[in-house]
């Protein structure tokens, strides 16, 4: 039994040092600052309705938004209408707006794209009981 315990004890000795080295400080650095966190996920702070009807509480017209989605090389991803309706809830955000009803999205001709989808809205500001937008 000792020589059991003996062998135990070096495998543990010989151990430690590769355990302990997996446990270093280690820094983390990262080219996200904080604002461009807000502005990634500032369009969830603008709801999506159908129309007007829709809007529970007064409201504020506050203009216009669109956004767009371009495939600059026929072997990336084709232009996506969500991603083109995020934008444009982005650019909603920024106006302060915390309301869009999209009115059209259209498919365009451009020489800068292979092809590229844009999204029209008009931006809205809800009262209560919507959620007010954080700035």
């Amino acid at each position: 039994m000792t020589q059991k315990l003996t062998k135990e004890i070096i495998a543990l000795c010989l151990a430690s040092p590769l355990l302990a080295s997996c446990s270093g400080n280690y820094s983390f650095e990262s080219n996200v600052t904080p604002d461009d966190a807000q502005q990634y996920f500032s369009a969830s702070k603008v709801k999506i309705f159908n129309d007007e009807t829709e809007f529970m509480s007064s409201f504020d017209y506050v203009g216009l938004v669109e956004g767009e989605d371009c495939q600059k090389k026929e072997h990336l991803a084709p232009p996506d209408v969500i991603n083109a309706r995020t934008q444009a809830r982005q650019v909603a955000f920024k106006q302060q707006a915390n309301a869009v009803i999209f009115t059209s999205c259209v498919d365009i001709e451009t020489k800068h794209c292979v092809a590229q989808v844009v999204c029209y809205g008009k931006a809205y500001r809800l009262g209560p009981p919507h959620e007010p937008i954080e700035q």
